[in-house]
């Protein structure tokens, strides 16, 4: 993250992601899809749920999520 940010010159926000693999396969598991056929996809729909939540959680409150990185 501090690469990130230290290249590109942009704000960078740290968010707890943990949870988000545990949501992508309860969402796939809800869509019918079984844990084998997921696979492939769970990180792309874990990405999914942390964009939505982050999306959600700034609209909502106003305020973008996570923690703003500071420079070192």
């Amino acid at each position: 993250a501090a690469e990130v940010h230290a290249a590109s010159g942009l704000p960078v926000r740290l968010v707890d992601e943990r949870l988000s693999t545990v949501s992508a396969h309860s969402a796939l598991r809800n869509a019918g899809r079984s844990q084998r056929s997921s696979r492939s996809i769970v990180d792309q729909v874990a990405a999914v749920v942390l964009l939505q939540q982050a999306i959600d959680v700034e609209k909502s409150t106003g305020h973008p999520t996570g923690t703003l990185l500071t420079s070192p």
